[in-house]
């Protein structure tokens, strides 16, 4: 891996990457999300590549929150050995990761629901059956699918818990060593309208959802954490049920990053989804 040649990249203020946007043509887009081991992800609406500035949020000097930005990144050390292991996960990872959302979130309850590993290397999926990036600029949870996604997994709850103020939140980390390929860009939903945001079907293998795909806005700002490392976790705001000001959806997408050294480890990764409830409405 040519290290030296690309040492500075956490000492440039940014780089240019394509983000793929959805060009909006009134017709009501689909998903097809990438199965582990298999299918690679396939979307259909016509595609609108943008090329756009991501820049370096280690020295942008903002202090980037979920309420304000939708995004933050934490420090966040753990005691997982084995990240393909399905029973650690939800032994130990589940318990790291609740706390880390209440610490940041401020939450009075916590609720891991789900655990997604990728890699950008085809036989790394196959070997570890995993699933691919997510290369499309997309937010994982529409306001009627977050409801959906509660129901199904609170069913006895759900009702009484739709009374208060809920989110999803997404912890996103490297599971093997610094991230050089295929980082995840994050959009300041401070700069996201409504318009923005395209309801798609989502058409998964178990069940039909819906996401959010994104028009293009050159108001957009992105970000980036370059060489992600282990003992850090990038969190985002992928839902919130109030609208009293705090960003409520951070879209994002992994990009081909331009400042990763030729030959660089492929990335590996685990984002885990969870329900934070909060004791008050708004």
């Amino acid at each position: 891996m040519d290290e030296a040649k690309h040492a500075n990249e956490l000492e440039r203020p940014s780089v240019e990457a394509e983000l793929t946007y959805l060009l909006d043509t009134g017709v009501k887009p689909a998903n097809y999300p990438s199965v582990a081991g298999g299918r690679a992800e396939r979307d259909t609406g016509p595609a609108a590549r943008h090329t756009v500035i991501v820049r370096n949020a280690r020295l942008s000097g903002e202090p980037f929150t979920l309420d304000l930005h939708g995004f933050t990144l934490a420090g966040h050390e753990t005691a997982v050995r084995d990240f393909y292991d399905d029973a650690e996960l939800h032994t130990r990872y589940d318990a790291e990761v609740t706390a880390l959302i209440r610490e940041q979130t401020h939450a009075e309850r916590v609720v891991v629901f789900d655990h997604t590993r990728r890699s950008d290397d085809a036989g790394l999926r196959n070997a570890k059956t995993v699933r691919g990036p997510a290369s499309t600029v997309h937010n994982d949870y529409t306001e009627r699918s977050a409801i959906r996604r509660l129901r199904a997994i609170l069913p006895e709850e759900a009702d009484r818990l739709l009374q208060r103020r809920f989110a999803i939140v997404n912890v996103w980390r490297s599971i093997a060593g610094p991230v050089y390929t295929s980082p995840v860009a994050l959009c300041d939903g401070s700069t996201v309208q409504p318009a923005d945001l395209i309801v798609t079907e989502r058409r998964g293998v178990d069940r039909v959802g819906e996401t959010y795909r994104v028009a293009f806005n050159e108001a957009h700002r992105w970000f980036y954490y370059p060489r992600l490392q282990p003992g850090e976790a990038v969190l985002i705001k992928t839902h919130d049920s109030s609208a009293n000001g705090r960003c409520r959806f951070a879209p994002h997408a992994a990009f081909e990053n331009p400042a990763a050294p030729s030959g660089a480890p492929p990335r590996q990764s685990v984002e885990s989804r969870a329900f934070a409830f909060f004791s008050a409405s708004g």
